[in-house]
């Protein structure tokens, strides 16, 4: 079966233009292994280049992709916990000294909780199942400068928060000064990034660091 020609063109491209020129550093990361200075918990949409919204080379990120970049509670039983497993790799094994929790502007799967499976569950619906982490969500005040698509957003970047912490090895990282958790939000449109002030429990433009 051969890939869609846009796809192989542009992996042809890839090695001509970005594997090629940067060969030695590829080599040091197959050598050398991962030391990324963040894991970023971040949304499948297609629209939202992680690499690319932070100007990442590679091995720069480790990143974790699902639906609506939700993070669920520390829970042992069952039997797949795919988020649960990064997040505890990229702690424990990676010691990443961050961790960012990176939502978005227009999630599907949030829209898709608040106008259609907000308390209507299909329980043979994976999909369904997996946006019952968004129960229970409350708009912080703070938020009323923002539309309710985007503030509701962002209390599900601030659960994925709080969930991070019932993960005792986290919470000790984090206690221990080790790890920073950071909360963000990315603006499709205007390409704005917004950033939770854990102390003011509020979101705003990300400074210039320039």
């Amino acid at each position: 079966m051969r890939l869609p020609k846009s796809l192989a063109d542009g992996y042809w491209r890839f090695r001509r233009e970005r594997h090629a020129p940067d060969k030695g550093r590829y080599g040091q990361l197959a050598a050398l292994g991962q030391s990324p200075t963040a894991m970023v918990i971040a949304c499948c949409d297609a629209r939202v280049d992680v690499s690319a919204i932070f100007d990442a080379a590679p091995g720069d990120l480790f990143i974790m992709r699902n639906v609506a970049n939700l993070v669920p509670p520390f829970e042992p039983g069952g039997k797949f916990h795919g988020t649960s497993a990064a997040v505890e790799y990229a702690a424990l094994v990676l010691k990443v000294p961050n961790i960012i929790v990176l939502g978005h502007s227009h999630c599907g799967g949030v829209a898709a909780y608040r106008e259609k499976l907000k308390g209507n569950v299909d329980e043979t619906s994976f999909i369904a199942r997996w946006l019952t982490l968004l129960d229970g969500l409350k708009v912080k005040p703070s938020d009323g400068v923002f539309d309710q698509e985007t503030a509701f957003e962002l209390a599900g970047i601030r659960q994925s928060l709080a969930n991070l912490r019932t993960f005792d090895a986290l919470k000790e990282r984090e206690e221990e000064g080790l790890l920073t958790l950071h909360g963000l939000h990315f603006d499709i449109g205007s390409g704005t990034v917004l950033a939770l002030d854990e102390e003011t429990d509020s979101f705003a433009a990300l400074p210039d660091s320039a």
